[in-house]
């Protein structure tokens, strides 16, 4: 049942971090993982007669696909994934600014990224601060979270270049414990804006992070 009609949006990072992949699992992505959310989100909102829209951002800037309501709107939205390319680095504030005009007040946003980029994070937590309701969605591979390595390894943050030399095995303990203590802090930080939190690794399921996110939650206006 729905009293009042609901525009959900999808603000995709698609910076090059999202690029990242498993070893276990060549090809699959953070970023294929958040289209497969997306995708989801998107049917959903299709089923309910709700407006949906899409933005990804990357390096290159912002690639829109307005809100809109249907079946051929969601193919529309569908096809904008199938496009969205992992590239760069979080955009300036000027880039972003058109999310401004186009997410209205009362929206529902819906955030899927890796977490890295504290310029994502602030847009995420001004627009919740102007009446937005955020949900974010982090996405890590599950290397990250074991840290499976051994031996010498270089390290490369493939949005600035910059390069880290370590042994894996005599890093593996103080890793592993920045690893909690900053997704712990990310957490805090996203709550403290009023923003609900998930976090899913790519060898979970693909609905885990939603049901958790929209299982069990009603908002005014609309019953799920």
């Amino acid at each position: 049942e729905r009293d009042s009609p609901l525009t959900v949006w999808v603000l995709l990072d698609a910076t090059a971090s999202m690029a990242q992949t498993d070893a276990a699992r060549p090809g699959w992505s953070r970023l294929s993982a958040a289209k497969a959310m997306a995708a989801c989100v998107f049917e959903l909102a299709c089923r309910q007669g709700d407006r949906f829209g899409l933005i990804a951002v990357n390096g290159d800037g912002l690639q829109v696909t307005a809100a809109g309501a249907g079946a051929k709107h969601r193919d529309a939205c569908l096809w904008g994934l199938s496009q969205a390319a992992a590239a760069g680095s979080w955009p300036s504030e000027a880039v972003c600014r058109p999310i401004w005009e186009r997410i209205g007040a009362n929206a529902l946003v819906l955030m899927i990224s890796d977490g890295f980029d504290d310029d994502a994070l602030a847009l995420a937590e001004r627009l919740a601060a102007a009446r937005r309701e955020l949900f974010n969605i982090r996405i890590m591979t599950a290397e990250e979270r074991d840290f499976p390595f051994s031996g010498g390894q270089r390290f490369i943050d493939v949005e600035t270049g910059a390069e880290l030399l370590t042994d894996a095995a005599a890093s593996r303990g103080e890793y592993l414990d920045r690893f909690a203590a900053a997704g712990a802090e990310l957490a805090r930080r996203l709550a403290a804006s009023g923003i609900r939190h998930a976090e899913t690794f790519l060898d979970q399921p693909l609905d885990a992070p939603l049901r958790q996110l929209f299982g069990h939650s009603k908002r005014r206006g609309s019953a799920r």
